[in-house]
């Protein structure tokens, strides 16, 4: 049987105080048509998941750092074991900030710049999509979308060689722009470092962005960019063998 007869399944890690696993399940379920599963934080055991999605909330009501308590949860062992694998996996916002606190991607987020809340709707330059193949696929390098961001902490940072080597690795895989595509200090919504919206570990598996791809995907909430970076990981999953594997 081939993955083409079967429907991808996601598994959605839920920690305290997270609330976007609710607009996954609704996208992966009712836009898609795909099998999803809630995993709570205090267990181990992903299920045999073609993907794994970290969403966005305050996960343990982001206190000391965001993201830093749940990086011990016990179910970020197995999303550890899961991308060392070549698994994909997809953490928005807070997401993002967990996959930073647990090392599966470089850097940090921090405070936005002028200390505000920002929620909006965000255009985004594509760059390099074949690095982040799973998620990107179906995007072309240069491609502006839009997508939803809404977050207080979310200015990425890391130090200068971190930076010059995600450049130069061509793993910055999503900049905050303007609607031509131009990345300036005025559309970056909240002073990340390079303009930086999302990047993806070095085998380009893992990819971890501050905008909501998952509040994008019906034309009643605004737009549908987002389905673009899930179509992509179904595509994907349909050329790999090993993901067809896995679910047999």
């Amino acid at each position: 049987m081939t993955l083409t007869a079967r429907r991808p399944r996601i598994a959605v890690a839920v920690f305290p105080g997270t609330w976007s696993e609710r607009d996954f399940v609704n996208v992966a379920t009712s836009v898609l048509g795909w099998d999803v599963s809630l995993v709570w934080h205090a267990d181990s055991d992903l299920g045999a998941p073609d993907a794994v999605v970290l969403p966005g909330g305050f996960a343990h009501g982001d206190h000391l750092r965001t993201g830093a308590i749940a990086r011990f949860s016990p179910i970020m062992r197995s999303v550890e074991e899961f991308a060392a694998a070549g698994g994909p996996v997809i953490g928005s916002c807070n997401g993002f900030q967990i996959l930073t606190e647990a090392g599966l991607l470089p850097g940090a987020l921090t405070r936005n710049d002028h200390l505000e809340f920002r929620c909006d709707w965000q255009s985004l330059r594509v760059e390099h999509p074949d690095r982040g193949t799973a998620w990107l696929g179906d995007l072309a390098d240069g491609d502006v979308i839009r997508l939803p961001i809404s977050h207080g902490e979310g200015r990425y940072v890391a130090d200068s060689a971190t930076l010059d080597a995600l450049e130069r690795d061509g793993r910055v895989v999503l900049r905050y722009a303007d609607a031509d595509g131009r990345v300036t200090p005025a559309a970056n919504p909240n002073g990340s470092e390079r303009g930086i919206a999302g990047i993806v570990n070095e085998r380009g598996n893992v990819l971890g962005l501050m905008p909501h791809p998952e509040r994008a995907a019906e034309a009643e909430v605004g737009g549908t960019d987002g389905v673009r970076l899930f179509r992509s990981l179904e595509r994907w999953l349909q050329d790999q063998p090993a993901a067809a594997e896995r679910r047999l």
